[in-house]
């Protein structure tokens, strides 16, 4: 009898757990959390600041966050029900290490100083809005990254580090607004 007792009050309690849990619950890996997300739109990044021609890039590097991450639709700006807008500010780039060389010229003792390290910073800002309602459903308008990179006396070896250390700062954005975008707490 006392057995039978113990089951009942078990299966009572187990029970009240049930109906009176938190809300948590398995979802699936790469679907949103606490909004209804079916599709989004990805336009083109803008840019304000001085600095062009890096946008298509990143837009590409958001995007494919977005295609291997997520469970969501990226479709065109008239058929979505979410807009993810993304602006760019400022880009700045400042050096990190500097060389110098000591030289005597004519009499004269001259210090030449060279950068050998830069890192760049970009701040932008970003918000996801239902295309329908206008409303925002996030926004954070003081996203700032930036990534290191070297400098070498070759302008074209440098053109590239500067273009990977902006692909870097791309990746590591685009992963923190997927986050904000689907993870959500």
């Amino acid at each position: 009898m006392n057995l039978s007792r113990a089951v009942c009050a078990s299966l009572a309690l187990i029970s009240l757990l049930c109906i009176a849990s938190c809300g948590y619950r398995f979802r699936a890996e790469g679907e949103p959390v606490g909004i209804e997300l079916t599709s989004i739109a990805i336009p083109m990044i803008e840019s304000t600041s001085s600095e062009r021609g890096f946008e298509a890039d990143f837009t590409e590097v958001l995007r494919n966050e977005f295609i291997s991450r997520g469970r969501v639709s990226i479709k065109g700006m008239d058929n979505a029900q979410m807009v993810l807008k993304v602006q760019v500010y400022d880009v700045m780039t400042r050096p990190l290490a500097y060389d110098s060389t000591r030289a005597e010229i004519s009499g004269h003792k001259i210090i030449h100083e060279t950068t050998g390290r830069r890192r760049l910073t970009l701040s932008l800002n970003a918000s996801l809005v239902n295309r329908s309602t206008g409303e925002t459903v996030w926004s954070d308008p003081f996203i700032t990254e930036e990534a290191g990179y070297d400098i070498t006396s070759d302008p074209l070896i440098n053109r590239k580090s500067e273009r990977d250390a902006l692909l870097k700062i791309a990746r590591l954005v685009s992963g923190r607004i997927f986050n904000l975008t689907m993870e959500r707490f």
